[in-house]
């Protein structure tokens, strides 16, 4: 009933503002054409042509569903509309009179005035609505005491394109947000120099930004943060040297939400902004979710993930979660690391069905009770042992945790009646030269064994490269030795590697699981991401330095160390052995002629020689199956398709 009361008083103002309208214009009009359009008499009065012309003007607005369309909101589509039902309603209403009595006593400048007053009446209306919800007229106001104009919030810079611009700062307009004070606006495109958003002045182009920021200081309105309206990475201009003079100068650099971060605060209407890390300065333009797809496939479903407290599955964690499934397992064998991600999934989804499980992979029992218990619909496998020169020392343990618990989860995963299960793989798999990217490789092999001809669940794994900021990935060891003043070690100056962060590689999880799901699911796929060009470490190490606000080579030292056991310069996305085909958009196809199909007997051999610790013929049997897998020694031939998404 309120909310039909609301739109009858919509419906009754815009026609007593037509009403009033045709009324002053036949007053002006009657008084303007005296003796001369009067000379006949009218066979309707002005009340009866009042009457008519806003019955009119109703029936039109109804006709639109104006009463829909709150006047807080008003833009200019309603401005159009408001036009049309004015225009509309004013070429009827001379059709209705001249039918009655060929217009008889109606001034002919009535039928231009009324629909101009009508118009502009009801959008004026509409704008005075507007501008007290945004408070607009507050700088207007004679009687408000000069203290109070005095800028009281910390000035901020905005960077980005003028349309972001103004989306924001009318934001902050309608939550009546006073964290900061806009001072201006350092535009795209230097054509845009010059003109106002909201009031507040495009001061300079991205490419000026040195002499942006001298400006504001000269005029005493030096920003003390600033907010990037979009990805850092894709504002073409900025450099690291700029980026740590900024920081060095204490300001703080914001950025919005992401779209995975806005599926988290649904309902919101300003997100809070949050500060820039180095690895979305160094990262390249990331990739765009299909939400739809991605949202088909999780939401309302059971989903678990393997490796939950780390890097990678924290954040399968945080997007699932996100995408609304009908139940998340965490799953992992650190306590510490289940314990924050548990206590995080708690506090931002409080109401999502979720459930943590303290279970080592290796385990295969405990493994199969869990799933049994849980009945995921997706699994996603990310636990492992990742790190190359602790997995080069302990080959053992890497066999235990990344290939046999990889088949345990593999084999869990049909048992209890799963669709699908996604391994997290590496770039290291390709051509390995170390026990990790050995063990890695194996596992892919694993979960194409699992794949029964397109019967029950689907199976395929995702490829990709070095992640930014995860757990002893090489920024973080960076970041830290910065702070201690140095010297940053690199191993080589020639090592390259591909680099994503964190969210990007949780995507393309995502993206690969979707895309399976379309697949016919008669053979696993191997997902890799087109990563671009693969980065210098060296280039990366000078870069982090000059975002920290020092000199490279200067004030911070780079010491060489050499290569470490197992380490290659250059990483690989496709062995000498696979070949790619376009599938979709960004999506590769690649066809792999590997030679032999990993069965039990292989993993119960090399499980027998990680439980007795023999190093030596770990070593041996593993780099032997993978030979046999790359096609180098004689081995079966399963069909195993690789599928790459960049």
């Amino acid at each position: 009933m309120e909310r039909m009361a609301f739109r009858a008083q919509t419906i009754a103002a815009d026609v007593v503002l037509a009403a009033l309208a045709f009324a002053l214009s036949f007053q002006i009009a009657s008084a303007a054409g005296r003796g001369l359009e009067m000379a006949a008499t009218p066979s309707l009065s002005l009340v009866q042509f009042i009457v008519l012309y806003a019955t009119l003007a109703g029936g039109f607005t109804m006709l639109f569903r104006r009463e829909l369309s709150p006047w807080r909101y008003a833009s200019i589509p309603d401005a159009l509309v408001l036009a049309r039902i004015a225009l509309l309603t004013v070429g009827v209403f001379l059709l209705w009179v001249f039918v009655i009595d060929r217009a008889r006593g109606l001034p002919r400048s009535t039928l231009f005035l009324a629909p101009m007053f009508q118009m502009v009446g009801s959008m004026g209306v509409r704008i005075l609505r507007r501008a007290l919800h945004e408070h607009a007229l507050d700088s207007f106001s004679p009687l408000k005491p000069v203290t109070d104009r005095i800028t009281q919030s910390p000035s901020l810079l905005l960077i980005g394109p003028p349309p972001l611009a103004d989306t924001y700062l009318r934001d902050i307009a309608r939550s009546h947000d006073r964290t900061y004070t806009p001072v201006g606006i350092v535009g795209t495109d230097q054509r845009d120099v010059g003109q106002q958003v909201r009031g507040v002045c495009i001061i300079e182009s991205l490419e000026n930004l040195d002499e942006a920021l001298a400006d504001l200081r000269r005029w005493n309105r030096y920003p003390r943060a600033i907010l990037f309206l979009e990805e850092p990475g894709r504002l073409k201009g900025l450099t690291a040297d700029q980026l740590g003079r900024l920081k060095t100068d204490g300001i703080r650099l914001l950025r919005l939400p992401s779209i995975v971060e806005l599926a988290q605060h649904d309902g919101v209407t300003l997100l809070p902004m949050r500060d820039i890390n180095i690895e979305e300065l160094l990262t390249r333009e990331p990739i765009e979710l299909d939400r739809v797809a991605i949202g088909n496939l999780i939401r309302g479903r059971r989903v678990l993930v393997t490796g939950a407290g780390g890097s990678i599955g924290a954040e399968l964690c945080r997007q699932v979660s996100a995408f609304r499934c009908a139940h998340l397992t965490l799953l992992d064998f650190s306590e510490t690391s289940l314990f924050e991600i548990e206590r995080e999934m708690a506090e931002t989804h409080p109401h999502m069905s979720r459930q943590a499980v303290l279970c080592d992979v290796r385990n295969a029992a405990r493994v199969s009770r869990a799933f049994a218990a849980e009945r995921p619909d997706l699994v996603f496998h990310a636990a492992a042992l990742k790190h190359v020169s602790m997995v080069e020392q302990h080959p053992c343990e890497g066999v235990l945790t990344n290939v046999v618990g990889t088949w345990n989860v593999a084999e869990a995963s049909k048992a209890c009646g799963a669709g699908q299960m996604v391994l997290i793989s590496t770039d290291k798999a390709v051509d390995p030269t170390n026990v990790m990217g050995a063990t890695k490789r194996l596992a892919e092999s694993v979960i194409q064994a699992q794949q029964n001809g397109g019967q029950g669940a689907r199976f395929s794994a995702v490829r990709f490269g070095n992640v930014l900021g995860s757990a002893g990935s090489v920024v973080p060891i960076f970041k830290s030795q910065i702070e201690r003043g140095g010297p940053v070690t690199v191993t080589h100056p020639d090592m390259e590697r591909f680099f994503m962060t964190i969210p990007e590689a949780s995507q393309l999880v995502l993206h690969a699981t979707a895309t399976c799901a379309e697949g016919d699911g008669r053979d696993a796929r191997l997902f890799l991401l087109e990563m671009g060009e693969p980065v210098r470490i060296m280039d990366l190490a000078r870069q982090m330095i000059a975002l920290s606000g020092r000199n490279p080579g200067k004030e911070i030292d780079i010491e060489i160390t050499g290569l470490r056991p197992g380490e290659k310069l250059t990483e690989a996305l496709l062995d000498e052995t696979e070949r790619s085909l376009p599938c979709a958009p960004k999506v590769l196809e690649v066809v792999s002629n590997s030679g032999l199909r990993v069965s039990a007997a292989h993993l119960a051999e090399l499980e027998t020689l990680a439980d007795r610790g023999d190093v030596d013929a770990v070593r041996r049997a593993l780099f032997d199956l993978v030979a046999q897998i790359r096609g180098e020694r004689p081995g079966g031939t399963p069909n195993l398709r690789v599928v790459a998404n960049g």
